[in-house]
């Protein structure tokens, strides 16, 4: 998933846009595909729209949405100007792709512009991931107060997949959140791999989730 990029906030593209109606379609579309991807593609079952997409919305699309807000909400803290754009293309490519039971997640970006040192640049990286680290551990808690049931489905569900997305985000190269965190400090990057990694492969199976 794309964050950040730096470029300026006067940029046609960003003219008319409307950052709560942005981050609704990314929102919107990220969950979709996520729960036409888990159906297999079968959307015409009352499962699908009853189940699946209001799971789908609450843990993965939740997930989404805060990941990009906690990246505004510091650039912003910071004194940077920071708006979300909706990637419209990718987020289209997502849901099709879905269909054939491929889960793929590029709702959109973070754009700043403002002077960063690289110690808030990656700062600004790293909330994203360890948001959904928060989350997965917030799902957790859930899942392990209501094990049955529809709480429970959605406290399983939302774990996974936020402690997915902050493990992936922190994928040391390219456009990735943990490219500029690796830059600003590698222990930093590290600690976070770690949390990220522990959460994905040892504790669900500590814990049988």
């Amino acid at each position: 998933m794309r964050d950040m990029f730096s470029v300026p906030t006067d940029d046609i593209f960003l003219r008319g846009r409307n950052d709560a109606i942005e981050l609704l379609k990314a929102w919107a579309g990220t969950s979709l595909a996520f729960a036409v991807a888990q159906a297999g593609g079968n959307i015409l079952s009352g499962n699908f729209w009853l189940l699946l997409l209001p799971i789908a919305a609450a843990t993965c699309g939740i997930g989404f949405l805060l990941h990009e807000l906690a990246h505004r909400v510091v650039a912003r803290n910071y004194g940077a100007q920071a708006h979300f754009i909706a990637n419209n293309g990718w987020l289209l490519i997502s849901i099709v792709l879905a269909f054939t039971g491929f889960f793929i997640a590029a709702p959109g970006a973070v754009w700043h512009r403002g002077y960063l040192t690289k110690m808030q640049g990656g700062l600004i990286a790293l909330a994203g991931p360890v948001t959904n680290l928060v989350l997965a551990l917030l799902f957790l808690a859930l899942a392990l107060l209501a094990p049955v049931g529809w709480l429970g489905l959605v406290g399983a569900v939302g774990f996974r997949i936020n402690a997915w997305l902050g493990l992936f985000n922190m994928i040391p190269f390219g456009p990735f959140d943990g490219a500029k965190v690796l830059d600003w400090d590698w222990r930093v990057f590290a600690v976070t791999v770690a949390a990220g990694l522990f959460l994905v492969f040892v504790l669900p199976q500590a814990i049988r989730i």
